[in-house]
């Protein structure tokens, strides 16, 4: 099996800007264009350890494209291009990495019909889901980012968690892991020898670097988990370590319906999709403060205890 990492800065630079380079990023397969100087830089950075597919079947071909006319030389900039299609404005160049993250969850978030996908982070550990809904500030890929780095849980995404419609079960999608502002320097501080991109500063969400995902994690792509827990997070001064509050089954289910992309698509589906995870989850609230390392525990004891 071939690895991005196999790739030297100036083969992968050469790839790219001509027929493009195919590899594994989650549980999909892309192929990535452009002629951009930072986007090789990048994928080495937060990709390395991602299995080159030249020929297998791709789920998204995509260019990151600079813009034409007079901004090539002044201000240069960059567009996302899916299919020749052009979904979002064009961004300084210099943050051409968060918006090939962004627009990969775009790709999945509204062309992926096979099963539910729901805005939430979402970690294993056990052989159990540990379900992250929350709105944005809520600190839920901080708490995603500290689990995975020091509580050994497995990652299974950062921002889209996916249940198959059938099983109930979550289907992994390991990708990068985005963090902004304030979170940068928490998480980086919280274990020697993470793999953090740079940080790009000024994006419409303020500061953003990415935290790589763990190996294991990406070699799982492919391993589903089970049920677990559904935990709506959201960080709040004084909570000292961990406040957890139990959630009914229905306030929950309202919850992850209106935090999916494509439960009104999906239709009976999604709710039978929704209704199976959570005949076998345990649903909670849960306000956590400063200590990271204190909110990770209670969640491993919780994850324990289903």
């Amino acid at each position: 099996m071939t690895l991005l990492s196999g790739y030297s800065l100036s083969q992968l630079n050469s790839k790219l800007s001509e027929d493009g380079v195919c590899f594994r990023s989650g549980r999909f397969v892309s192929r990535i264009r452009s002629t951009i100087y930072n986007v090789a830089n990048d994928l080495l950075r937060i990709y390395s350890g991602a299995e080159v597919c030249d020929d297998q079947f791709v789920d998204f071909d995509i260019e990151l494209l600079p813009s034409g006319g007079y901004r090539r030389f002044y201000k240069p900039q960059v567009n996302f291009s899916f299919n020749g299609y052009l979904p979002f404005q064009p961004l300084p160049q210099e943050q051409s990495l968060p918006l090939m993250e962004w627009g990969l969850n775009w790709c999945v978030s509204n062309h992926f019909q096979q099963a539910l996908v729901i805005h939430a982070a979402v970690v294993e550990k056990y052989g159990r889901a540990l379900i992250l809904p929350g709105q944005p500030g809520a600190g839920k890929s901080t708490l995603c980012a500290a689990l995975v780095s020091v509580g050994g849980f497995r990652l299974l995404s950062d921002e889209l968690t996916i249940i198959d419609c059938h099983s109930a079960e979550v289907l992994p999608n390991p990708r990068p892991i985005s963090l902004k502002n304030k979170a940068i320097d928490i998480v980086a501080g919280l274990q020697s020898g993470l793999n953090l991109s740079r940080t790009v500063r000024d994006t419409q969400k303020g500061s953003v670097a990415l935290l790589q995902a763990p190996p294991g994690s990406v070699a799982s792509w492919n391993l589903t988990a089970s049920p677990g827990l559904i935990v709506f997070p959201k960080f709040k001064a004084g909570s000292e370590g961990g406040t957890l509050q139990e959630l009914s089954k229905g306030e929950t289910f309202l919850q992850l319906a209106n935090q999916s992309f494509n439960y009104p698509i999906l239709a009976e589906q999604g709710f039978n999709a929704i209704s199976r995870h959570l005949d076998q989850a345990q649903c909670y609230r849960f306000d956590y403060d400063g200590d990271l390392i204190a909110a990770v525990d209670a969640l491993d004891g919780l994850m324990q205890d289903v």
